[in-house]
């Protein structure tokens, strides 16, 4: 591993905790065991930094994502919609740093850097909407539902469980590592996905 992949990583892990208000860049350096003025020769400051880990965090998120919608057209599209919710969540709790990154920004973190939305977020909100659409046309989709709340729902409620999980009857938390609190979550997400969306036959 370089050292510009060991301070991204650990970067990546420090915002994700911390959030980028929180975190400094000494934080880095020294989590990276290495100075300030390497950090800032491989990265940049701050600001840089940040911005790659949010771009490398993007890409992952993207080519899931295109790989889920690539299988969406076929013979079964709605075990392809359900599929496409699979994904999502196995990235999701796969990749834990990347909802945690975006859940900090929902809390007004780094609230100076106002672009990413608009550039990361917004292309893939219309990516999966757009290739809903269809579905609605056909007539497997209702048309009462409202597509772009519909994935935001997703969303929100993935990226909840991915990083903080729910309570089990003790009050621990349980999230994508406990086998049963994910299947559990996963059967709630496919039945919320599937009546909201008004979708033929039974998901269950």
């Amino acid at each position: 591993m370089t050292q510009a992949d060991l301070i991204l990583k650990v970067a990546t892990q420090l915002f994700a905790a911390l959030g980028y208000d929180g975190t400094s860049t000494r934080q880095i350096a020294e989590a990276a065991g290495l100075n300030i003025a390497t950090v800032n020769y491989h990265v940049g400051g701050k600001r840089e930094l940040y911005l790659a880990v949010m771009e490398r965090a993007h890409r992952a998120e993207k080519a899931a994502l295109d790989s889920a919608l690539d299988r969406l057209p076929g013979d079964d599209p709605v075990a392809a919609i359900h599929r496409m919710a699979d994904d999502y969540l196995d990235f999701c709790v796969d990749n834990p740093e990347v909802p945690a990154l975006w859940m900090h920004r929902w809390l007004s973190d780094a609230s100076d850097i106002t672009e990413l939305e608009r550039q990361y977020v917004k292309p893939l909100l219309t990516a999966v909407t757009t290739a809903l659409r269809p579905a609605v046309e056909a007539g497997l989709i209702s048309r009462e539902a409202d597509l772009e709340y519909t994935v935001w729902t997703v969303i929100w409620s993935v990226h909840g469980f991915a990083k903080g999980g729910v309570l089990d009857g003790e009050g621990r938390r349980r999230a994508g590592g406990d086998r049963a609190a994910l299947r559990r979550f996963r059967a709630h997400l496919h039945l919320s996905l599937h009546r909201t969306l008004g979708l033929p036959g039974d998901p269950r």
